[in-house]
């Protein structure tokens, strides 16, 4: 009896009353509408942080390559001060710049000069030699400046994206001069 009363009751009045329906309905959506928002908001701002971080490198690259006269330590702290600005990096982050030499006969890149701020160190000659595949054909003899930086990227919120290294890695050639000299030629 009181199982028949029941099944009677759920049938016709439970499945009809629709009182409280959008209350119950808003508490189970709502929580997953707000972190698909944050989830959004995160993945837009990684890929912010890594745009500025790629026009910042070019900036860099570009400014360095218009160099007539040797460049020093104070430049490089200068460059590495001007991507800290421009990124808004809160995180220390870290600068590579190198002067690399085509040589055609042996098919080899050759290191000139290259100096970091940071926690990278500089390239070797053994660095560079088996980049063909990572920089463009050149003459024989032509020189390349080549600007490498490093940001550490946390998201705003902890929606399942992880914290990151953006990693930018940018080259170009000298602009006004064959090349880009470095102030010291003898502290490689």
């Amino acid at each position: 009896m009181f199982k028949h009363r029941m099944k009677s009751f759920l049938r016709a009045d439970f499945a009809r009353n629709e009182d409280g329906s959008i209350a119950v309905e808003t508490v189970i959506i709502l929580p997953m509408m707000f972190w698909a928002f944050l989830s959004m908001f995160s993945i837009f701002d990684a890929f912010r942080q890594y745009s500025i971080n790629q026009k910042a490198a070019y900036t860099i690259g570009d400014m360095i390559s218009r160099e007539t006269v040797p460049i020093d330590n104070a430049y490089l702290n200068g460059a590495q001060d001007l991507f800290d600005y421009l990124t808004r990096s809160r995180h220390e982050s870290a600068l590579r710049v190198s002067l690399l030499k085509w040589d055609a006969v042996n098919e080899i890149f050759t290191r000139e000069w290259s100096q970091s701020r940071g926690w990278v160190i500089p390239l070797s000659d053994s660095n560079v030699t088996g980049w063909i595949d990572r920089l463009p054909i050149m003459r024989d003899n032509e020189f390349i400046v080549v600007v490498e930086t490093w940001s550490k990227y946390d998201p705003p919120f902890n929606t399942g994206l992880e914290n990151r290294e953006i990693r930018n890695f940018v080259f170009t050639r000298p602009r006004y001069a064959p090349r880009v000299l470095w102030t010291d030629a003898t502290t490689l």
